[in-house]
């Protein structure tokens, strides 16, 4: 009697262990499939389209926040004098698009055309113009 409640017992357990790896593996799939292709391709990105030579034609992904200036910290370093050390920040939006604030630079950033005192959304298309250096707004 024992030998069968211990045989019932470890099938139980087995069938436990199968539906909770089967519940890992089924989420699993789900962040899988949220940072896929078709997720990246929703992001946009910033293109050096003028400036320094080492920069032109460099395309960042705004897949988190970027900051951008002279200093070494800044993920994106611009060597330009017109470039504060922390001038500016993009930051993603859930919906695809992102944000650019000024991080209270000397110089101001510049979104087509006008300069931006408070957080502005960013679309493909657009000019980002900070001291000597122009980037464009592009899709990923």
């Amino acid at each position: 009697m024992v030998d069968i409640i211990l045989l019932v017992g470890k099938l139980v357990l087995l069938a436990l262990l199968y539906l909770f790896l089967f519940a890992a593996v089924r989420a699993g799939l789900g962040y899988v499939r949220a940072a896929g292709p078709a997720a990246a391709g929703a992001r946009l990105a910033l293109a050096v389209v003028e400036g320094p030579r080492e920069l032109k034609g460099v395309s960042v992904p705004v897949t988190g926040p970027i900051i951008i200036g002279r200093s070494p910290g800044a993920d994106i370093v611009i060597a330009d004098d017109f470039i504060s050390s922390t001038h500016a920040r993009v930051t993603p939006s859930p919906d695809g698009t992102a944000v650019i604030e000024d991080l209270e630079s000397t110089n101001g950033t510049v979104v087509n055309g006008s300069v931006i005192v408070r957080p502005v959304a960013l679309a493909s298309g657009d000019m980002v113009d900070l001291g000597s250096v122009r980037l464009k707004v592009v899709r990923a």
